[in-house]
């Protein structure tokens, strides 16, 4: 893949980012790409080593704002026809009914988004407690079996200073467990989020899918021109051919 191939497939797949973040996120890619190129790379394999276009599809789609992108949606929305004066009038008869319905609406999702966001970091913070709690008991049966050994006698101190090691070993294994759950669900979360965004950009007209190919195939296009010249030529051939043959019976007659 050459570096125009690879400029046209992201702003085709990023239809309906702002223009001016996604232009300045893709000559970001263009200069790493000319960067290699200079080192003595081709400009394939440079192409290659920056990623395929759905990653860096993804890396620029993660970098730019959700309100952005849903504003540059809303500004490209143009409405097929306008109002007719019978549906302002529904509009405005109902605004006491559909208004409030609708902003309940709004209002709800709006929470449940809030609460499943405020549920999903608790979900990963609660592990860290838990591996704190590990960590905090293990610290704590450490200094009471050096006191109890002391007091109470060698076979307790040692007991408590024990279960306290296993339960400091356990908060070390725990914590890399919860980087690692942490970094799942942080990486989910992204996924998420990721997909909501693409549901507002991607490839917008079908027609534009038929000018691209008849655009990228000039050797049909001109084909089907030829064949077409052809056909127009051999009609006014044959138009002139009929001429010449009812010229040649009237002078016979």
């Amino acid at each position: 893949m050459t570096k125009a191939e690879l400029k046209n497939a992201l702003n085709e797949k990023l239809q309906g980012v702002p223009e001016k973040e996604l232009n300045r996120s893709i000559d970001f890619y263009m200069e790493m790409i000319d960067d290699r190129m200079e080192d003595g790379i081709s400009e394939e394999d440079a192409v290659a080593a920056v990623g395929d276009v759905k990653e860096i599809a993804d890396s620029i789609l993660t970098e730019i704002p959700m309100s952005k992108i849903v504003k540059e949606k809303v500004k490209n929305v143009k409405p097929k026809r306008g109002l007719r004066p019978w549906e302002i009038v529904l509009l405005a008869l109902g605004f006491p009914i559909w208004f409030p319905v609708t902003l309940s609406i709004g209002l709800v999702a709006l929470i449940l988004v809030l609460v499943f966001y405020l549920v999903y970091w608790v979900f990963i913070l609660a592990f860290y407690l838990i591996d704190l709690c590990f960590a905090l008991g293990g610290i704590a049966g450490i200094v009471y079996g050096v006191l109890a050994i002391a007091k109470v006698g060698a076979a307790q101190g040692f007991g408590f200073i024990g279960a306290g090691l296993f339960l400091c070993g356990l908060g070390v294994a725990f914590f890399f467990l919860c980087n690692i759950i942490a970094k799942g669900m942080i990486a989910l979360s992204k996924n998420i989020g990721r997909g909501i965004k693409y549901l507002f950009v991607g490839r917008r007209k079908k027609n534009s899918d038929t000018a691209d190919e008849a655009g990228s195939d000039p050797d049909k296009g001109a084909s089907e021109a030829d064949e077409a010249g052809k056909t127009d030529r051999g009609e006014i051939k044959t138009a002139d051919n009929d001429k010449e043959d009812e010229l040649a019976n009237g002078q016979n007659e």
